[in-house]
């Protein structure tokens, strides 16, 4: 249901993936947290977990399967130390990938960390209406994916296309 300017907001889960952020330390997750809400979505699920295929699949799993859930945000686990998964961990559950959103994604952050950023394997897909979001750890990644793309496909007035209307909200 849209509110009186047309916008229809989106019940949005956010994941931190780290093995050492707690709430109070996860700078990134609540910079995205604060950035949902005040563009009108409501934040219905926040969590961290530590860098693990299993645990991953298993909470966005669960989010993917609740009807509830619009879109997933998550944030760490995409570069390539050992431990970083999440890729690995959410590629499989996506029925679509959005390939443009990662190459958007490095593409502008060209312009703040130059070649550096061909290390980021920032991803998205869409999974049982479920718009799911995986961006860098860092809180300046997560500007650079909020501002320069997320915040737009995540507005239903956004023209002329969105991914609100791939999910269960509309």
């Amino acid at each position: 249901m849209s509110n009186t300017d047309g916008m229809v907001p989106l019940n949005v889960a956010l994941l931190t993936v780290s093995d050492t952020r707690q709430y109070d330390s996860d700078t990134s997750g609540q910079y995205l947290a604060e950035q949902i809400q005040s563009a009108g979505h409501k934040l219905v699920a926040r969590d961290i977990v530590i860098d693990d295929v299993y645990l991953l699949r298993a909470r966005v799993s669960a989010w993917i399967a609740d009807p509830e859930i619009h879109a997933a945000i998550t944030t760490g686990g995409t570069g390539f130390t050992e431990r970083d998964s999440t890729p690995e961990a959410l590629m499989p559950l996506f029925d679509k990938q959005i390939d443009g959103f990662g190459e958007l994604f490095r593409q502008l952050s060209y312009d703040d960390i130059g070649t550096s950023t061909v290390q980021s394997r920032a991803l998205g897909g869409i999974a049982n209406k479920t718009v799911i979001f995986c961006v860098p750890g860092s809180t300046g990644a997560c500007k650079t994916a909020w501002e320069g793309i997320i915040k737009q496909q995540l507005d239903s007035r956004h023209r002329p296309c969105n991914f609100v209307t791939h999910t269960s909200a509309v």
